[in-house]
């Protein structure tokens, strides 16, 4: 039996197609939405943001998968930015002209 895989598009932004480049943005952590500690940065001002590791990406991606490990307990930031918008496009073009 075979089963018949529809092409996915390459220009179309999906989930099958993604590169995480938004994990590579600064995210403020403005609400509680129980992001773990380890995952957290703290400023000399106190401000709370994504925890960046050496390599530009948020500490909370899985390299293998590109997902977000604290998928549940994502920031708001990460729950508002939206697959496709204007900012998500704007992105992924900057990183496929300049490769991650």
């Amino acid at each position: 039996m075979t089963i018949n895989i529809k092409n996915v598009s390459t220009t179309e932004v999906s989930c099958s197609n993604c590169k995480a480049c938004c994990c590579r943005l600064e995210v403020m952590v403005i609400t509680v939405t129980g992001v773990p500690d380890q995952h957290i940065a703290v400023d000399k001002w106190g401000s709370e943001t994504m925890l960046r590791l050496d390599d530009g990406w948020c500490s909370a991606l899985d390299r293998e998968t590109l997902m977000c490990s604290i998928y549940e307990n994502r920031p708001l930031i990460c729950r508002e930015f939206e697959m496709g918008s204007y900012e998500c496009k704007d992105e992924r073009t900057e990183h496929i002209l300049t490769p991650c």
